[in-house]
């Protein structure tokens, strides 16, 4: 399954906001049941109707109050499946989706792979997407899911991680700064129905420093 361009965050990056059960799609209250990290493993065909929920049910949970709502009630759940699975396969290998389990049960999904300047790929990887299902906020699943983008990034020798990310989406953009994001001044417009929704990218160094030695 591949992306052949960025996805703007709307799109794409809603990362969990695991301090607040409301809002994900891109801090952190802990349920009790959090005693484990969950399972992250690479996508699979049989997963893509359950990531189209998990998207769907992100960005309606996320973007309440940012779009608007006629938007977010119209997204459908059988089309996204339909889109994952044609873009299942395809590419080179470069962009890779991962989902995180808990209990057999695919509770969250993310995306990475090169980061393109207009076409053009650079050196950089990006986060394209993280969504955790909206009735799991709060156990961690994001913080696992994005750290192994992290590592897998890292390893391939990417020099920096950036994403995009709704300029007023505030919960998300604490998650990320927690995860040793900032933003780099970069700026896009986006327009969702005649409404304003821009967003603004986040980088992330990926040499591995000491702290992350210890994780």
């Amino acid at each position: 399954m591949s992306e052949p361009t960025r996805i703007p965050a709307p799109d794409g990056v809603a990362a969990t906001t695991e301090d607040s059960p409301v809002v994900t799609g891109n801090g952190l209250f802990v349920a009790a049941s959090a005693t484990k990290e969950p399972h992250i493993r690479e996508l699979t065909l049989a997963d893509c109707d359950r990531v189209a929920e998990i998207r769907v049910g992100g960005w309606q949970s996320a973007y309440r109050g940012l779009m608007p709502q006629s938007y977010l009630d119209a997204l459908s759940v059988p089309e996204d499946a339909a889109r994952h699975r044609t873009r299942f396969g395809q590419g080179d290998g470069s962009v890779v989706n991962l989902v995180a389990e808990r209990r057999g049960e695919v509770v969250g999904w993310a995306c990475h792979g090169p980061y393109r300047d207009s076409e053009v790929r650079t050196a950089d990887a990006e986060l394209y997407a993280i969504y955790v299902h909206p009735e799991r906020y709060g156990e961690g699943i994001g913080q696992a899911l994005l750290t192994e983008s992290i590592r897998r990034c890292r390893a391939a020798g990417h020099p920096r991680m950036l994403l995009w990310v709704l300029r007023d989406n505030a919960p998300a953009r604490r998650f990320y700064e927690r995860a040793g994001f900032a933003p780099d001044g970069a700026q896009e417009p986006f327009e969702v129905e005649g409404v304003k929704v821009p967003e603004v990218r986040y980088a992330r160094e990926l040499a591995e420093t000491g702290e992350d030695a210890r994780r």
